[in-house]
């Protein structure tokens, strides 16, 4: 599920944290990193969910005005195109989804009904659900839909956001990646008989094992991994850096130094486009610059030494 940018993501954030805190409880922050990055499960399942509740709320709201004294001809005789939607009932009867809902005591849409009934709304009101409910649809109809509903309607939705930033801060900066990975998990089914997997939190335990020791190896080395660019900031006023760039920075030389597996353009390229989204417009050109004069004198001191298979 989390790929090794968002990894590195959540350690910077763990540690900015610490810094902000003033915390020196190494082994709580630790703790706490770990479960923001378990929360990120929690969300996937959340916005799957939301689906499968749009189509249960739906199909609740068409039996019932079936059934009202003063019917209308509409409501007797309801289009059932959407609720029977190939890929809402694939995930409605995914036992692997049902599972991992309970096991993660995911009960949220019970509890808040009107973000479901606000999304309904969105949905019907949009030209996707008029065009779509206006000819008959097979499997790859289906699936479409349903991706373009998400990527246009459900995803971008204020009510929605608002729900989750209130619910669980830390889901902000996961909601990306996560509304990536549904919407990908979407267009690859192939029919309604797919299976609904889940994915894992982490790809194996090498990544979680990178999460620990990333975390601990900078945290503990903050000093000495500071001293490596102090002395080559002569145009910048040390002072004055910004705090995610330093956390960037020391980071980006941990990797280099301490994780020989991973190649040094790979680290590189990654603490950039990391700094890109997170710090100020100049940051990526003031941490490129630092790092390659770094990388160059770790290589004529013999200290940059990178081996394994990552290397291949």
């Amino acid at each position: 599920m989390l790929n090794r940018r968002h990894i590195r993501i959540k350690v910077m954030q763990s540690i900015y944290a610490m810094h902000q805190h003033q915390s020196d409880q190494l082994d709580k922050e630790e703790k706490f990193l770990f479960q923001s990055i378990e929360n990120t499960q929690d969300l996937y399942l959340l916005l799957l969910s939301a689906l499968v509740e749009i189509k249960k709320k739906e199909e609740l709201y068409i039996d019932l005005a079936s059934k009202k004294h003063l019917a209308t001809k509409e409501e007797r005789n309801p289009s059932l195109q959407f609720v029977h939607n190939k890929v809402l009932m694939a995930l409605a009867n995914s036992d692997a989804l049902e599972t991992a809902l309970e096991e993660r005591k995911i009960k949220n849409w019970q509890q808040n009904d009107d973000i479901i009934l606000y999304l309904i709304e969105s949905i019907k009101a949009s030209a996707l659900y008029q065009n779509y409910m206006n000819k008959k649809a097979g499997f790859e109809e289906d699936r479409n839909f349903i991706a373009d509903l998400y990527t246009e309607v459900i995803a971008p939705s204020d009510k929605l956001y608002d729900y989750l930033e209130d619910h669980k801060l830390t889901w902000l900066d996961d909601l990306p990646g996560i509304n990536t990975l549904i919407l990908k998990q979407i267009k690859q089914l192939k029919s309604e008989n797919d299976p609904i997997l889940i994915p894992k939190v982490y790809k194996d335990e090498d990544d979680k094992e990178f999460v620990k020791n990333l975390f601990r190896k900078t945290v503990l080395n903050e000093v000495e991994l500071s001293k490596e660019y102090i002395d080559k900031t002569p145009n910048w006023d040390v002072e004055r850096i910004a705090e995610i760039d330093t956390i960037i920075l020391k980071m980006a030389i941990c990797e280099l130094l301490k994780f020989p597996s991973i190649p040094t353009k790979v680290t590189i390229n990654e603490y950039l486009e990391i700094a890109k989204e997170y710090s100020t417009p100049k940051s990526s050109i003031f941490i490129n610059g630092i790092l390659d004069n770094l990388v160059k004198e770790f290589e004529k001191d013999k200290r940059l030494t990178k081996s394994g298979r990552g290397l291949l």
